[in-house]
């Protein structure tokens, strides 16, 4: 339990806090008398307060980060770096390293034990920094059980499970945690977190289980399991996320909270029944990295100057396009983070809700119960908003109502599944929204693709060839040097670590409103706008490229640059 220094009075702060009464702080007073242990370990072995609660109030009080143990999920990595003698000694925990930051996490009953701090960082790098956080006795007692009684590698837990090599004999606690396969599921799943994967595979084939994750927006295959154990690893998964575990013949979501790595992580759970069994994906919802400031986007300063003069318009409709996976989602996030203040009201309507976001009203889209966009968006307009997000607009009935909120004042965001922000338009006139609506109510169009950057530690620089040099538009007398990517450890022999957004920004203006409500077609929409500055996408992937981001071959991979030939 924290150990206060004396004269902090933790009886009357818990007395004025309303956690204990008088009657209770006088019996404990007494009992102290008797045992001379701490008020706070006195008051739980009391049944006055419980540990948890005495942690958030001492967490709240000194202004200390606390954790609750029961939602974490050990990183191996950690675990290896204090010893198990100097853990149980100080009663400490560790709970997560982070190699970027060169920063370890030790959870603490006692955040005040000096002793214990300056002998773990003795035993450590002198670059690597301790951020102790507080966490109740009984629970770190418990973990410490798990995390040094087994081994929480992902190696070591397959090869227990394929040998069944195991000394149960050397743990004192035996729990559900001690199963191999428990811990299997967990390693996975920190696993992916640790490299950045934005989705994890369980796809059953004839004989084996394929395990696979998307790094980078590009799926790899990571293990391969006998099919032996699939059902146990996806009854778990389902028990996880509160799923049905009898039912496999029809597809289920589910919902996953847990903390890896030192932060919460949200898995959206998905199963699919196919003819080898079910299919289970994890979509991983990191809002660490899902919700990012709009500074950081990595947008060039021409288009970040765009956007912000957009999101300064009152009212009307601000669109995003492009397919699934290209950031659409991180993008109108962004936005409404920036836009996020006291003074608006901020609604969205989402399918589902990926990231929580503090004072913005969020709703998920319900078939089940007849929500869905468009009714959705009417019920909205009489929740006084001021800015509205609509998760995407599908048919007529959603983009009619999209436009009438933007028509009675409102600002509206929304994303649209097309190839080019100006592809939107004749998407819009399909499904029969009028273009005299449409000129006076779009405020602009992002058209967003990801792609990967060039690992910066073996990238390798080249000249282009011909062909390479028509594609990114290099006149004859040119001469530069473009990078391919090759390979290392450090982005795990891929070439690329990490994306970043290509955008190409549609804002309107009198001459654009005017081509579409006269119905003009799209290449002489976009011939026009170009001449007025408009950069389209390739474009600006071109400019990545030479500035030695991004390589041509990636660029090729999610960006049509057959019409520079």
């Amino acid at each position: 339990m924290l150990d206060i220094p004396k004269k902090k009075k933790i009886g009357e702060l818990l007395l004025e806090a309303g956690i204990i009464t008088q009657d209770q702080l006088k019996i404990a007073l007494l009992e102290q008398k008797k045992n001379p242990l701490q008020l706070g370990k006195l008051l739980v072995h009391l049944g006055f307060v419980s540990e948890t609660v005495l942690r958030d109030f001492f967490s709240k009080s000194y202004q200390q980060d606390s954790v609750d143990l029961a939602k974490i999920v050990l990183d191996h990595e950690a675990v290896k770096m204090v010893p198990q003698a100097l853990a149980r000694r100080h009663t400490m925990l560790p709970v997560s390293f982070d190699a970027e930051t060169l920063t370890l996490i030790v959870a603490l009953a006692d955040l005040f034990n000096v002793v214990a701090l300056d002998q773990l960082n003795a035993g450590l790098d002198a670059n690597i920094h301790v951020h102790p956080v507080l966490a109740s006795e009984r629970e770190i007692l418990a973990a410490l059980d798990n995390a040094y009684g087994f081994d929480l590698s992902l190696d070591g837990i397959l090869h227990e499970i394929e040998t069944g090599e195991v000394d149960y004999q050397s743990v004192a606690v035996q729990d559900q945690y001690s199963q191999p396969l428990v811990r299997l599921v967990d390693a996975l799943l920190t696993d992916a977190v640790k490299r950045a994967a934005s989705d994890i595979h369980f796809e059953p084939e004839q004989g084996f289980l394929r395990i696979r994750y998307r790094i980078d927006g590009v799926l790899q295959q990571v293990r391969s399991l006998h099919k032996n154990y699939w059902s146990a690893i996806a009854v778990r998964i389902k028990v996880m996320s509160d799923m049905n575990i009898a039912e496999t013949r029809v597809p289920q979501d589910g919902h996953i909270s847990l903390t890896l790595s030192g932060r919460p992580i949200d898995f959206r759970v998905s199963t699919q029944p196919t003819v080898y069994g079910e299919n289970i994906v994890l979509r991983i919802l990191d809002r660490e990295k899902g919700i990012v400031p709009l500074e950081k986007l990595g947008l060039r300063e021409e288009n970040l100057h765009l956007l912000h003069l957009m999101m300064a318009r009152p009212e009307g409709i601000i669109m995003v396009t492009g397919p699934t996976g290209s950031g659409k989602t991180t993008t109108l996030y962004s936005i409404l983070s920036h836009l996020n203040t006291e003074e608006r009201n901020i609604m969205t309507l989402e399918d589902p809700v990926e990231y929580q976001l503090g004072m913005v009203r969020q709703t998920s889209v319900n078939e089940a119960v007849k929500l869905d966009f468009a009714h959705g968006v009417r019920s909205i307009l009489r929740q006084d908003p001021d800015i509205i997000l609509v998760g995407e607009i599908r048919d007529e009935e959603t983009a009619e109502m999209a436009f009438r909120a933007a028509m009675t004042g409102h600002q509206v965001y929304t994303t649209l599944h097309t190839n080019s922000a100006i592809g939107a338009i004749p998407r819009l006139l399909d499904i029969d929204v009028l273009p005299d609506i449409m000129a006076d109510n779009i405020i602009g169009i992002i058209g967003q693709r990801l792609v990967r950057k060039l690992c910066p530690r073996c990238k390798e620089n080249y000249a282009p060839n011909d062909l390479e040099r028509k594609l990114l538009g290099l006149k004859d007398a040119e001469s530069v040097q473009i990078y391919r990517a090759v390979g290392c450890k450090a982005c795990n022999e891929r070439g690329y670590k990490g994306r970043m957004a290509l955008m190409e920004v549609l804002r309107m203006n009198d001459h654009i409103e005017e081509l579409i409500a006269h119905r003009v077609n799209v290449h002489e929409l976009k011939r026009s706008a170009i001449e007025r500055g408009f950069v389209p996408l390739a474009e600006d992937g071109v400019r990545r490229i030479l500035e030695g981001s991004t390589s041509l071959d990636e660029l090729s991979r999610v960006v049509d640059l057959t019409g520079r030939l």
